[in-house]
């Protein structure tokens, strides 16, 4: 790092992404992205004509997709909120209402914790129990705000809105906030809760079942209040955060959203089918609601395995230390993909 860099920043960690392999060689299940491409509609609209637009600025109200957005979640414009990935969102959100501290389990969404120290926001961080779900009574009358990944990250656990409700009730002081980058892959929103508690915000992202990834869009549903404060912090930081394009393709994918239901069917058939043969072959799963799988190899030597696929150019997430290290995060790609990774991990056994 150079001499100029503030020195609060010096201990700053940040986070690791998933390797982005160059070129085609790789079976790449490490980053959880859909292996399907984005719909016809999406297609067809990002175009020449659009391009072409591209010397002018993005709408800075994001009208394209948070009125797109409150249709399908049946609220008004100024219960959502658009942000460039749904890091932006939760950085923007961890900011706004981090004054006091946010808590969240000590494993989740790694992103979290490096926000925090960004912001120099302190954070407590509950374990998990011994089966990887989440012990809600960490949360009851917290003195803090509260992030739940809602199927939790990495394990794809989903915690039930009952769970959540809970958390809710007990925290009226302090926003809790629902991370659901995986909900449509098995579990339930809990945007259909938004009239009910005040505190509570509902961040989403394009990236995982609406195919965009590459797009980088991300949204919060809440009460228009808290929306405010989001969008106070945006224009004053990053008004025109969403480029043209994005908008568009996000806009379009909403009204489209059947195609991106059948891709998600594919996806939970797929997993399902995985998981199955990866138990037949002695791993332990847990009951994920997300589009990948975390599994534990017979021996628990997931580093080994790990190592073993990347040298057959299939890519997972292997995350060591801790409860993690025995374990692989696996995305759930396409069957010609999956099949492929089955046989490299059956030739490794």
């Amino acid at each position: 790092m150079s001499r100029f860099l503030n020195s609060a920043l010096d201990a700053l960690t940040p986070y690791t992404p998933g390797e982005q392999p160059q070129g085609g060689t790789f079976i790449k299940l490490n980053t959880n992205e859909s292996p399907y491409p984005p719909s016809d509609g999406v297609l067809n609209i990002l175009g020449r004509a659009e391009a072409e637009k591209l010397n002018l600025y993005s709408d800075p109200t994001l009208n394209p997709v948070t009125t797109s957005l409150a249709k399908r979640f049946g609220v008004e414009s100024k219960n959502v909120y658009a942000g460039n990935g749904s890091d932006e969102v939760l950085a923007i959100a961890m900011y706004a209402f981090g004054e006091k501290g946010f808590s969240f389990p000590d494993i989740t969404y790694g992103f979290y914790s490096v926000i925090a120290d960004f912001f120099r926001i302190g954070c407590t961080r509950p374990k998990l129990k011994d089966d990887f779900t989440i012990d809600i009574s960490y949360y009851m009358k917290n003195d803090r705000a509260v992030i739940i990944a809602n199927p939790n990250a990495p394990t794809g656990i989903f915690l039930p809105l009952s769970e959540i409700e809970k958390i809710l009730s007990a925290n009226p002081d302090h926003v809790v906030i629902v991370d659901e980058a995986y909900v449509e892959f098995g579990g339930e929103s809990a945007a259909s809760l938004v009239s009910k508690y005040e505190n509570l915000l509902v961040v989403g992202t394009f990236s995982k079942a609406w195919n965009l990834a590459g797009a980088r869009l991300g949204y919060a549903v809440g009460s228009s209040e808290l929306i405010s404060d989001l969008n106070r912090l945006r224009c004053s930081f990053h008004p025109y955060n969403i480029n043209r394009l994005t908008l568009l393709a996000g806009q379009k994918a909403v009204e489209e959203e059947q195609y991106y239901i059948e891709c998600r069917k594919k996806i939970i058939f797929t997993r399902t089918r995985v998981q199955a043969e990866l138990e037949s072959l002695g791993f332990t799963c847990t009951p994920s609601m997300a589009n990948f799988i975390f599994a534990r190899p017979p021996m628990g030597d997931a580093e080994r395995i790990y190592k073993a696929l990347y040298d057959k150019k299939v890519l997972v997430r292997y995350f060591a230390g801790g409860r993690t290290k025995e374990y692989l995060r696996i995305s759930v790609g396409s069957d010609e993909q999956m099949d492929k990774f089955l046989d490299a991990l059956k030739s490794i056994l």
